[in-house]
């Protein structure tokens, strides 16, 4: 990765204005830039995949265009400065073809028709799709590709997405969409439409069981993680504190997404990072 490369994808990070430009400084340099680059990439096609005013042929064309140009580096052809830090990630670390090609998958299924109440099973292969591939690449450039560590990046994956989709609900129906399951939708006779089910009185209920989903989820990460390179896992254990918590804070507004969105304060996160550097 050549240094203009590497200054290009953490600027890009940096401009997104995400914690994770500050959470992966836990890592060693040549980690870092790794992390950024998958992260750069990642941005590019959430992009594609949420640029309003375009249609859906137009974005799926930009991203088979991505669908080409990872195939095209695991031949040893890159163009542009983020798939030439991707060709370093993937000699430095080995990770696979497989998990990019997910990633673009899960963003094509945002860049059509909102998703709106999905089955359980197809709630699972989005959650696969757009955080544990993420989970998938990550995990080998901390430094374990173990079976251990596929089974962290499989279920951290799925109770960081399950916690993204409890703390934006309200954003989400603003926007028409709805990730709730709708098994569980049926279950506590909340409407599977985004307005309505925002607005009903059962969907502290719901929320609460999704919840406990995640909370498993992410008990069966810690464990995964307990058998795993404990120095490679610092920045999943980040991931996992900066995330859990917020399930808390949901649960003690029961809720009620009229008082807005909760988020980690920033010296909690700072702390959190400290702890696991000097771990």
């Amino acid at each position: 990765m050549t240094p203009e490369d590497t200054a290009y994808v953490t600027g890009l990070v940096k401009q997104s204005g995400t914690s994770f430009y500050q959470g992966m400084k836990i890592l060693p340099a040549p980690r870092r830039d790794a992390m950024y680059a998958i992260y750069a990439f990642c941005r590019v096609v959430d992009d594609i995949a949420d640029e309003e005013g375009r249609g859906f042929a137009t974005k799926q064309a930009e991203l088979n265009e991505w669908r080409a140009r990872i195939a095209a580096l695991y031949q040893g052809k890159a163009d542009g400065a983020i798939a030439r830090a991707l060709l370093s990630v993937i000699e430095d670390y080995g990770v696979r073809q497989e998990d990019f090609l997910a990633i673009i998958d899960g963003m094509e299924m945002d860049a059509g028709e909102p998703i709106i109440a999905p089955s359980l099973a197809g709630l699972d292969l989005y959650c696969d799709r757009v955080a544990s591939a993420v989970g998938r690449l990550s995990v080998r450039v901390f430094g374990d590709a173990s079976d251990n560590a596929q089974d962290v990046a499989y279920a951290l994956g799925r109770g960081l997405q399950f916690t993204n989709i409890l703390r934006d609900v309200a954003e989400d129906a603003a926007n028409g969409r709805l990730y709730l399951p709708r098994e569980l939708l049926d279950q506590h006779n909340v409407p599977a439409t985004p307005a309505a089910a925002l607005a009903s009185p059962n969907l502290p209920r719901l929320c609460h069981q999704m919840a406990d989903m995640a909370d498993q989820y992410f008990t069966r990460a810690n464990a995964a993680m307990a058998s795993c390179n404990q120095a490679a896992m610092r920045p999943a254990r980040l991931m996992e504190a900066s995330y859990r918590p917020l399930l808390d804070m949901l649960r003690k507004r029961d809720f009620n997404y009229a008082q807005g969105r909760v988020k980690l304060p920033k010296w909690r996160k700072l702390l959190l990072a400290a702890r696991l550097f000097l771990a």
